[in-house]
């Protein structure tokens, strides 16, 4: 293991293991190294449009040993909430807005999935997952049942999601068109933010302290804190140091990593270790900004420390 107080590795893929149909700089050569010390991995991933065999096939394609069985995504654990929380026996029906992954997660939760355009009488519940197949009519099926009362899961709530063209809109957005056309909310939510994938993927792995590696303050680093874990932001893909500087106390990572490679002694080890330690001295003195009684001022003095910090942290600063 890089740390010995950590017994398994849960990463994000998306800006940490690939970018599109490509790795991420030194992530095959950091997957291999932990594949060598026997530590436990998990791949943590809100999509919900592929199986997890998809996913473990793609990771394989940019060079990154990987097997089905590791690749924990929001439609697994939405199956998991439908049985372990919502309570739907074996057999339920569950009306299912999304795509083959996610028919086929709640299929092996020992549940009847089925389309939801093709539901006729009342379902036990409803999840919704990403496709991009989805349409006005899936969209309107599920608002009927929605607003009919029936238990309602989100594998997630992205608004956005990475394709080759750009920023596309995500399953976020087209939950929020249900939640609008039904006044209501989903009563539960799989996905990151939320701790439950992340508990999931650590129980999968019999880990009990694992460290949570990510690209996103807003999903990975959150979901790693909310579900009690160690969490490390690796500056490959979204956010960068400036967003975890000014992030809030949620959303800040215990470590910096610049590639997967500064889990162990690497040549950028050093800089990363004095970005951690430079991001902890600067949210102590927000903190203290921010707590400390004060007047309108207080504002203009933290955008003042933000921007001294943010010069302090840009790279090749003395």
């Amino acid at each position: 293991m890089p740390t010995a107080e950590h017994d398994a590795v849960l990463l994000d893929l998306d800006g940490v293991v690939y970018a599109g149909d490509r790795a991420v700089p030194r992530a095959p050569e950091a997957m291999a190294r932990l594949r060598q010390e026997g530590t436990p991995v998990r791949f943590v991933t809100n999509n919900a449009s592929r199986t997890p065999q998809q996913v473990a096939d793609k990771l394989v394609s940019v060079g990154v040993e990987a097997a089905a069985e590791e690749v924990l995504g929001s439609p697994r654990a939405a199956a998991e909430l439908l049985v372990d929380r919502v309570g739907v026996p074996a057999g339920g029906t569950v009306a299912v807005v999304g795509g083959t992954g996610l028919l086929r997660a709640v299929e092996e939760a020992g549940l009847r999935a089925v389309p939801v355009l093709e539901v006729q009488e009342r379902p036990d519940a409803v999840v919704q997952g990403f496709s991009p197949d989805l349409g006005w009519r899936h969209l309107a099926a599920a608002t009927r049942w929605v607003r009919a009362g029936v238990t309602w899961v989100a594998s997630n709530l992205d608004l956005t999601i990475p394709t080759a063209d750009g920023v596309a809109p995500g399953n976020g957005l087209l939950v929020h068109a249900v939640a609008e056309a039904s006044g209501r909310r989903p009563d539960f939510v799989a996905g990151k933010p939320e701790p439950f994938l992340f508990l999931s993927a650590a129980r999968s792995a019999g880990a009990s302290a694992p460290l949570v590696v990510g690209d996103r303050l807003d999903t990975d680093i959150a979901g790693g804190r909310a579900a009690g874990f160690t969490t490390a932001l690796v500056l490959t893909g979204v956010h960068g140091l400036d967003d975890a500087l000014a992030a809030e106390p949620a959303l800040r990572p215990d470590r910096v990593l610049l590639t997967l490679d500064d889990l162990w002694d690497s040549p950028t080890r050093e800089r990363a270790d004095e970005a951690t330690a430079a991001l902890h001295e600067a949210w102590d003195a927000l903190d203290a900004l921010t707590t400390s009684p004060g007047d309108a001022s207080v504002a203009d003095d933290r955008a003042a420390l933000l921007q001294e910090w943010s010069a302090r942290l840009s790279p090749g600063a003395a």
